[in-house]
């Protein structure tokens, strides 16, 4: 592997935070999606509003927003910034019976919320995990993955069809 292509790593092969000082601000855009696979019985009582903790999709997006806004305390090289909108949403399938959380992050600056994106999708899936366990231990996170990206010098980027 040529580690001159993995930004976070310097010539001595150690780990750095980018310098994004040069970089122009510009308007970037990420989106994330994953899904948590459950129980019909746990998906049923999230759907119907009876879990005895609450509102299990309120709380989930709470949770994936403010952990969007908290992912440089997480990551360690990410970069702590001040993120201009943030939404999470959710889509239930019975056929598979899940849940798909998708996460949109946008700023304007000098790197991209990529890494945000991820981190409010993944953090909303344990949310519901921590609220369905006791319905439903053996459920599971899957499909963690960025969807699209946009801004910056690599400009737009999407995921293969197959994952969009």
């Amino acid at each position: 592997m040529d580690i001159k292509k993995l930004s976070h790593i310097d010539e001595a092969g150690n780990a750095v935070m980018v310098n994004i000082t040069d970089k122009l601000e510009s308007m970037r855009q990420a989106t994330a999606a994953g899904r948590i696979i459950m129980s019909s019985e746990a998906l049923d009582m999230v759907l119907e509003g009876r879990a005895r903790k609450g509102d299990v999709l309120g709380v989930a997006r709470l949770a994936g927003i403010m952990a969007a806004k908290r992912t440089s305390d997480l990551i360690p090289l990410c970069h702590p910034l001040s993120l201009s909108g943030v939404t999470v949403n959710f889509t239930s399938n019975k056929e598979v019976s899940g849940i798909e959380v998708v996460a949109c992050v946008k700023i304007t600056g000098r790197t991209g919320v990529e890494m945000e994106a991820l981190t409010a999708v993944s953090v909303a899936c344990l949310t519901i995990y921590d609220m369905i366990k006791a319905i439903d231990r053996g459920a599971y996170i899957e499909e963690l993955h960025v969807r699209h990206k946009s801004g910056g010098k690599s400009g737009e980027w999407y995921a293969p069809p197959d994952k969009l």
